[in-house]
């Protein structure tokens, strides 16, 4: 989709503080650089930048926007790996700083992806093996048919699963409970 004028200002001054800085502007400096009234004109540019597939925002985090490069230049996008995903069975989840090459044509343009690891063999009817990479878009609920991973917190560990599968739970494995 194409941007507006001031969005490809906004997206501009995003990029060059980014390149200046090494983070983000805050909202209150987008609104002070384009004299904004309201902090809710900024939310509502990012939030339409974000949906165009220009920038990605880390919600609930200080500064946390990325510039996403057009598709079809860099070729793939290094992704965060997020830690493992059981298969079977729960396991304790895990997040580092290491990042993963994936493909941008196996990344939505809108919303934050990561990578999991697979452990275990439970999904090898969908042909996930142990050891296996997924890439996971984070989003607030699961579509008929489609499958998921959920994260929670210490208490249970992240598990996987397919909506509309009678046994609840990734192949044959029973959810795991909350």
């Amino acid at each position: 989709m194409p941007l507006t004028r001031r969005q490809r200002e906004i997206l501009d001054f995003i990029s060059a503080q980014i390149s200046a800085q090494g983070y983000a502007p805050s909202f209150e400096e987008i609104a002070e650089r384009f004299t904004f009234r309201s902090l809710a004109t900024v939310h509502e540019h990012l939030t339409n930048l974000e949906r165009k597939g220009y920038i990605r925002r880390a919600h609930n985090e200080s500064r946390g926007i990325e510039v996403v490069p057009p598709r079809g230049q860099t070729g793939a996008t290094d992704l965060p790996l997020h830690g493992l995903v059981a298969a079977g069975a729960p396991i304790e989840a895990v997040s580092g700083t290491d990042t993963i090459a994936v493909p941008d044509e196996l990344i939505p343009r809108r919303g934050r992806s990561y990578v999991l690891k697979v452990r275990g063999q439970s999904m090898i009817d969908e042909h996930i093996k142990d050891g296996d990479f997924i890439v996971v878009h984070e989003r607030n609920q699961a579509d008929n048919g489609r499958r998921w991973s959920r994260w929670c917190t210490a208490r249970a560990p992240r598990s996987s699963g397919s909506i509309g599968n009678p046994a609840g739970g990734s192949g044959s494995s029973p959810p795991t409970p909350p």
